[in-house]
């Protein structure tokens, strides 16, 4: 068995005649980070939660290398098919990160799938995009987002054994061509197409949080928990944006 690389490096490729950006990437590095986390942390989410949350990890990530290096982002789902489920993404370029969770309990249901997107540049207010999603997949998602965020088209693609693929449109896209790709003309589209090399971006699932980073939120809450931490001598807090659980002593709240 190969040794498996540490980032999963995303390859900006530029399809000239086409006037398109395509992004792609072996996803396998990041997911095995993934599971290692959920796995040192006790968590497990269900096959149809995992395999959603890999999806939107891959093209999110792929959706950070065609943005400004220094940009911070976060999706967020709310959506009701294939099940209804909150699910939760984030990452930065310059920290060369991603993470995310799933959520299924205590869900608010809506009236339509929705996706709220945000960005937060150094020195600017927050952004935040709300877009009414169409589709039951996560390529149909991002290919919304692209749509009524970005302005222009995309596709999205699962070229399987986790390699994923994201094209965009750019000034004087062709758009038929791009409209009727298939998975399989993307995969192959080295040996068809004329196309240039722009940049490469690696990414780990790596959240960074620490009970110490914790603690100032959990006092922040002004809340007594005497009572839990009489009875069992700690309570715990988990972060959200990764899931990851903590156990914090009267020690650590005072």
């Amino acid at each position: 068995m190969e040794d498996i690389p540490e980032f999963a490096t995303v390859e900006s490729v530029y399809v000239r005649g086409r006037n398109c950006l395509l992004l792609r990437a072996d996803f396998s590095p990041l997911f095995v980070d993934y599971y290692l986390h959920l796995q040192r942390h006790g968590l497990r989410n269900e096959q149809q939660e995992d395999f959603t949350l890999k999806q939107m990890l891959a093209f999110f990530t792929l959706h950070l290398t065609a943005r400004p290096w220094q940009e911070y982002h976060a999706w967020t789902f709310n959506v009701r098919s294939p099940r209804l489920a909150n699910y939760f993404v984030s990452g930065a370029a310059t920290d060369e990160s991603v993470v995310g969770r799933a959520f299924r309990d205590n869900v608010r249901e809506p009236e339509r799938d929705m996706l709220y997107a945000q960005i937060i540049r150094q020195g600017r207010e927050p952004q935040t995009s709300v877009i009414t999603l169409e589709g039951t997949r996560v390529e149909d998602w991002v290919e919304c987002f692209y749509r009524q965020s970005e302005q222009r088209a995309a596709r999205a693609f699962d070229l399987g054994n986790d390699r994923y693929a994201l094209l965009t449109a750019q000034p004087d896209a062709d758009h038929d061509w791009l409209t009727e790709l298939t998975a399989q003309q993307v995969a192959a589209i080295a040996d068809t197409e004329d196309t240039k090399r722009l940049e490469t971006r690696r990414f780990q699932f790596r959240c960074g949080c620490t009970i110490e980073k914790l603690l100032p939120v959990i006092k922040s809450l002004k809340k007594d928990f005497a009572d839990e931490l009489s009875e069992q001598g700690y309570i715990e807090a988990s972060c959200p944006r990764c899931g990851a659980a903590y156990k914090v002593t009267a020690d650590m709240v005072k």
